[in-house]
């Protein structure tokens, strides 16, 4: 029998190398969330992967690189772009496994460049007017993860990327504020200068302080409520995802309702203290998800009344 051609041989561990390359970043980096999906297929948790990989790579362009993070970030753009239409560049696996996981999950470009788009703003924007002014922001740091992560589902339907867009907002909210003082030290501030005012809080000063003070407080337990009411209303998208789905999908809401939970178990003060999930935090709340993932219609554990 013949022996395989050199450049089969080579694809197949070219594309080997782009998937473990994307395997370990998602791996070593810290997430509210679990990534891990052992009832999926496996050229699901590969393309999980590879979405995963870029959207990582993407946000530490934007708040962990040296140099001129926006010269990077439009250089990364660039590079996405020519991926996307079946050209990645040499010597970049995870673009690679990008192209591969886009093409087959059909995945719109657009929904890669509005991430792009949110670091870009990061550069420039330290303020947000109000709250929907920071739903805007959200349209692009947030939900394009989230239908990336259905379209690598094979999810489509409207009615799924409203529910969808709700978690990932929540996700999103919920990681604004377990890193407000995070992102002091950036130079960013994500809540709405709008709330700011209704509860009396002058980030310039209330910011700066080690702990935080009552109206700032208040502020931050206001806003955890507004975290919560988008995680209620996407919560019923694991009930119409396939089985194999929903301890994940499930597990990513039961995250970011857990770091509101430690939020305000902290008395809703992030300034002196960045709450955080243990591994074995994350652990357990996805077992308790593939333990019910034949349920349906089943309420999200901690809900508050």
């Amino acid at each position: 029998m013949p022996e395989p051609s050199p450049a089969p041989r080579a694809g197949v561990r070219a594309e080997r190398d782009a998937h473990a390359a994307c395997a370990r970043l998602a791996a070593t980096h810290y997430e509210n969330f679990p990534l891990r999906g052992p009832f999926l297929r496996p050229a699901e948790r590969r393309d999980l992967a590879a979405v995963y990989a870029f959207c990582r790579t993407t946000d530490d362009l934007g708040d962990e690189a040296e140099g001129d993070r926006t010269a990077l970030l439009t250089a990364w753009r660039e590079q996405v772009a020519d991926a996307l239409v079946g050209r990645p560049p040499a010597g970049a696996p995870i673009l690679a496994a990008v192209a591969r996981a886009a093409a087959e999950r059909d995945l719109e470009p657009d929904l890669f460049y509005r991430l792009i788009e949110a670091n870009l703003r990061d550069q420039t924007v330290r303020e947000y007017a109000d709250r929907d002014a920071l739903l805007d922001y959200c349209r692009h740091s947030a939900t394009p993860v989230g239908r990336m992560v259905l379209g690598v589902a094979g999810a489509r339907e409207d009615e799924l990327l409203r529910l969808a867009d709700h978690t990932s907002i929540g996700l999103q909210l919920a990681n604004f504020w377990q890193d407000v003082a995070r992102d002091r030290d950036r130079g960013r501030c994500y809540l709405p200068v709008a709330d700011c005012r209704r509860h009396g809080v002058d980030p310039a000063t209330d910011l700066s302080a080690t702990a935080a003070g009552t109206e700032l407080r208040g502020l931050l337990a206001d806003e955890v409520g507004w975290a919560r009411e988008h995680f209620l209303a996407g919560w019923p998208l694991a009930d119409r995802l396939p089985l194999r789905w929903r301890p994940l999908v499930r597990a990513f809401t039961r995250g970011g309702w857990a770091i509101c939970d430690a939020i305000e178990r902290q008395g809703f003060d992030t300034l002196a203290n960045r709450p955080t999930l243990s591994g074995r935090d994350r652990t357990h709340l996805l077992l308790a998800e593939w333990a019910r993932a034949w349920r349906t219609g089943v309420a999200l554990p901690g809900r508050r009344p």
